[in-house]
């Protein structure tokens, strides 16, 4: 966490005990290793907490529209009456419903449905401001909201914003920055002109040293801004698993960077604990498909509760290598572009890599109740687009323990797996003769012996009956069955 509010800006106390001058030391630290940090912000969204709001609010925060009052209110007030009931009753988007008049912010319940037009269920004195009594005939404002809670800027309150944080960059030393939100800066009346107005006032006013190198991306460009960033980088890791969110938008972009001569970037994504080494690969094959970059998140925490996060660093080193040097060939490219397979590399000496398609499907068996007799059993088909080989699976128990765990490959091959897995644990079997049992964040709890012949399957479709028995009343247990098969190796070179 950077910032204790948005707006002015304060720095978080509890990382920077002594404001400016511990984010200046924490900049050169990281300088004399050879990083550069920047920082994230939400442009102009400004925090209820922040100064700009209380105690006593900005008169140049946006406003939907105004109207007056038509009778004196004191300060206790709870139903108030204005002359007009546009710009109050538009409650889609209204998040914070709040209204100014002067120095009071007051929120609202909603607006009643004939004339006398009244706010109603009125919450006085909102956000540390201090409750008044208001002649009639006062100005009362709608101002203008975003969902994350926050309120907007007029043009004049985004330029000092601008400026407040270039003073920021240009005490701290700070090269990188992050424009998240631009679009909040439309809340100036400006349209495309004021959503550029932030970052390019805050470029103009960055001190030559700062600019000599500087990393600027945001969630969005326009021609105003295009000469002045480095990169568009979009795609949030918030709002799916590690490959569902907003996948489609961030592989669509590509095309577009490339039309307007920008570098190729994948947007975040966010390491978790339970990140895998197939989730990790799965991105890295796609940042070498499309020659692009991304942003990975990935707070302290996360690292070291993550069992496999050596593997995991030492994999983002390794590819990252191979694309940066553009060792991996054009139809290996095209390849990995493709959302059909997956990929691995294995180095095989210093400057040799095997690369590997790999073909994934995933399933989920759930609990069934079914007539007596019937089976229980889930079916499933998927493609070995190798040679004959040994299948290899993850496992994961969801919302139960499961045990007597049968496996059936192509109606004939039975095995039952002895293990017993507790909820959330994961069985990883790579074609060997022993399997692993980890947590859900990687940890390794034991192995055991299984016997690789038992999983050799055909070139081509395959079929598995899976079937398991759940532990316990969950309302849905379910396990995640996730196949994998390996195609053709070819060697990428370093020369």
């Amino acid at each position: 966490k950077t910032f204790e509010n948005w707006g002015h800006f304060e720095l978080f106390e509890g990382e920077f005990p002594n404001g400016v001058a511990s984010l200046k030391n924490c900049v050169d630290q990281a300088e004399a290793q050879g990083v550069m940090l920047g920082t994230h912000f939400l442009s102009n969204f400004i925090t209820t907490n922040d100064p700009y709001v209380t105690p006593i609010p900005d008169p140049r925060l946006a406003k939907v529209g105004s109207s007056i009052l038509t009778e004196d209110v004191n300060a206790a007030t709870q139903n108030i009456v204005i002359e007009s009931p546009d710009f109050f009753n538009q409650m889609k988007n209204n998040s914070l419903k709040t209204v100014q008049i002067g120095d009071e912010l007051i929120r609202y319940g909603k607006v009643s449905e004939q004339a006398p037009w009244t706010l109603l269920d009125c919450q006085r004195g909102a956000y540390g401001t201090k409750p008044a009594a208001h002649n009639a005939n006062s100005e009362i404002s709608k101002l203008l909201d975003h969902a994350y809670k926050v309120f907007l800027t007029e043009a004049d309150l985004t330029i000092e914003l601008s400026e407040r944080m270039a003073k920021l960059y240009n005490q701290t030393g700070m090269r990188q920055i992050s424009f998240d939100g631009l679009e909040g800066n439309r809340s100036t009346g400006l349209g495309t002109y004021g959503e550029t107005l932030m970052p390019y006032t805050w470029y103009n006013n960055l001190s030559e040293e700062v600019k000599n190198h500087l990393i600027i991306d945001a969630s969005r460009t326009t021609h105003f801004f295009w000469h002045i960033y480095s990169r568009m980088n979009w795609g949030e890791p918030w709002y799916g698993g590690f490959r569902e969110s907003q996948t489609e938008y961030r592989f669509n972009n590509q095309a577009y960077f490339q039309r307007n001569y920008m570098p190729g970037m994948l947007g975040w994504f966010k390491m978790t604990p339970e990140t895998s080494l197939e989730d990790m690969e799965w991105l890295l094959a796609r940042a070498a498909g499309y020659e692009a970059g991304y942003a990975y998140v990935a707070n302290s925490e996360a690292v070291a509760n993550n069992g496999q996060k050596d593997q995991i660093l030492k994999l983002i080193g390794a590819w990252e290598n191979l694309r940066i040097g553009n060792h991996f060939s054009e139809a290996q490219k095209a390849a990995m572009r493709s959302t059909e397979q997956e990929f691995t590399i294995q180095e095989l000496d210093n400057n040799i890599w095997n690369w590997t398609p790999i073909k994934a499907a995933i399933f989920t068996h759930e609990k069934k109740v079914r007539q007596p007799g019937e089976p229980l059993a889930s079916n499933f088909e998927f493609t070995n687009i190798g040679k004959d080989q040994s299948l290899q699976f993850n496992l994961t128990a969801i919302d139960s323990d499961v045990k007597e765990i049968k496996l059936e490959l192509n109606n004939y091959k039975e095995i039952q797996l002895p293990i017993m897995l507790k909820k959330g644990q994961i069985l990883k079997y790579t074609g060997t003769n022993k399997a692993q049992v980890y947590t859900s964040n990687w940890q390794l709890i034991q192995e055991i012996d299984l016997d690789a012949e038992n999983f050799k399957v055909n070139a081509g479709s395959n079929s598995l009956s899976f079937d398991c028995q759940f532990v316990g009343q969950d309302e849905k247990p379910a396990v995640k069955v996730e196949l994998r098969t390996l195609g053709e190796s070819e060697q990428v070179v370093i020369k």
